[in-house]
């Protein structure tokens, strides 16, 4: 049994968790040519590498703390999936200020650590659905797991929870996004 996961900030997570966060902005690893949607459906596998508080927005900075717990030296613990709704390349970054409230990160955040990281290659907007599992699976941390790529297969079996937002909440996300940067 393989279960595909995406790498993504413990903090971002439980937004998304609680409702707060909507879309994950990707342009991939260090040893990506570029990000790539590898499952349509997949867990998140929390990350605290990056989480650093000056990047998330002061009155999601909680989230650091609570979500810490999730990714440690000996193990992960995976909460939660989504679902792709949809995969919007950004054309346009000044519009992202627009669709701001629809994650944790500064703007500044968004400006160095996606728009000027790895400038040549085009950023994805990921407009997500996502849900919680019906129960947390803790994980040994592996070796396997090391380095700096979006996506991995794990060796579980997830059941899921029922999504925090509803479709056409999403597809308004989506509609957003679209106008906002593509």
């Amino acid at each position: 049994m393989s279960t595909p996961a995406l790498k993504e900030w413990a903090a971002a997570v439980h937004a998304m968790l609680d409702g707060r966060q909507t879309v994950l902005l990707r342009k991939g690893g260090i040893h990506e040519k570029r990000f790539d949607v590898a499952a349509r459906e997949f867990v998140f596998f929390p990350t605290v590498a990056h989480g650093h508080a000056e990047r998330v927005r002061a009155e999601h900075r909680h989230l650091l703390a609570t979500a810490a717990p999730d990714s440690t030296e000996d193990d992960v613990v995976l909460r939660a999936g989504a679902r792709v709704v949809a995969a919007i390349p950004v054309d346009r970054p000044d519009g992202l200020e627009a669709v701001a409230d629809t994650h944790v990160w500064t703007a500044e955040s968004v400006k160095s650590d996606r728009l000027d990281f790895r400038p040549r290659h085009r950023l994805t907007v990921l407009v997500v659905q996502a849900r919680p599992l019906a129960e947390p699976v803790r994980l040994p941390r592996d070796p396997s797991f090391a380095g700096c790529k979006s996506w991995l297969d794990l060796p579980v079996e997830v059941r899921w929870g029922d999504p925090v937002h509803d479709d056409e909440m999403l597809a308004d996300v989506a509609d957003r996004v679209r106008a906002s940067v593509a």
